[in-house]
């Protein structure tokens, strides 16, 4: 049984290694000096004249700042929106009884397999003729970024699933005390699925922060260029310094990192800990 764990850690250590690889030759490329020769073959790791210069540069020449506060000002509305949605979503498809339950649950959970790509041109004239593109203001600009991704059937399939694992009894003591479906949702079952709130949280700011097709296809207005269609202009005005692009890339990198890092903790929590005795 030892040998068996031994074997699996060293298979995730292996796979951690080889995910890690990438990430650190981005951050080699980008804190490598002028002199240095970033295609060098043995790949060099280390660099020899460790400098920030490359960020300052792609800090000067491109307004990277205004792209991430755009960047920020979608993926946190949309997170906000995608919990709040498939939440109100996902309970009465848990926890109540109502004719065509099963029907419109299934109907939801086929979306998923509708790729994005396929439904595109649709979106894009829909939001089109709602006036929800950035010719018609930066609000207008912002909400055509955001309303395609504000809810999908993946947040609604998880959130789903966690509230069916909260026994019926807790509920059933509330409405014996007072509470109506209203305080039911959002002061006894939302906090116990904190971390489903977390994950569903997590994969959507991720989505958000790094899609790029969507955003390239609607935005004309440079102000309100997010990351992803940033980077990409970098990359084509400084296509043959990649230390730039190098750089971009690690900044643009380090808010995942950060949200990460804060959300993370919820994990570990047990939704229903202490909610049921004996």
């Amino acid at each position: 049984m030892k040998i068996k764990n031994l074997f699996i850690h060293l298979i995730l250590i292996l796979v951690c290694v080889l995910s890690l690889i990438p990430f650190l030759w981005l951050l080699s490329t980008a804190l490598k000096g002028r002199s240095e020769n970033i295609f060098a073959y043995p790949p060099v790791f280390i660099p020899q004249q460790l400098t920030l210069d490359n960020f300052r540069e792609v800090l000067r020449l491109v307004p990277i700042i205004q792209y991430a506060v755009n960047s920020f000002i979608v993926a946190l509305t949309t997170v906000f929106l995608n919990v709040i949605l498939s939440a109100l979503a996902a309970y009465p498809l848990a926890r109540l009884n109502f004719l065509g339950k099963k029907v419109m649950f299934f109907a939801i959970l086929a979306t998923i397999m509708v790729p994005f790509q396929a439904i595109m041109l649709p979106s894009y004239i829909i939001t089109l003729k709602l006036h929800l593109v950035d010719t018609y203001g930066l609000a207008m600009g912002y909400l055509g970024l955001i309303a395609p991704f504000a809810v999908n059937a993946f947040g609604i399939f998880l959130l789903r699933a966690a509230f069916l694992t909260i026994p019926r009894e807790i509920e059933q003591s509330a409405v014996i005390d007072g509470c109506n479906s209203w305080q039911i949702f959002t002061k006894l079952l939302l906090p116990m699925i904190k971390p489903s709130l977390a994950l569903l949280a997590i994969f959507t700011f991720i989505g958000s922060w790094g899609e790029f097709l969507w955003p390239s296809i609607v935005l004309t207005n440079e102000k309100l260029y997010t990351l992803p269609v940033g980077i990409n202009n970098l990359s084509s005005a400084f296509s043959s310094d990649y230390r730039l692009v190098a750089a971009g890339s690690i900044i643009s990198i380090v808010p995942i990192v950060v949200f990460f890092l804060a959300m993370q903790k919820y994990f570990i929590q047990n939704s229903n800990d202490g909610a049921v005795k004996g």
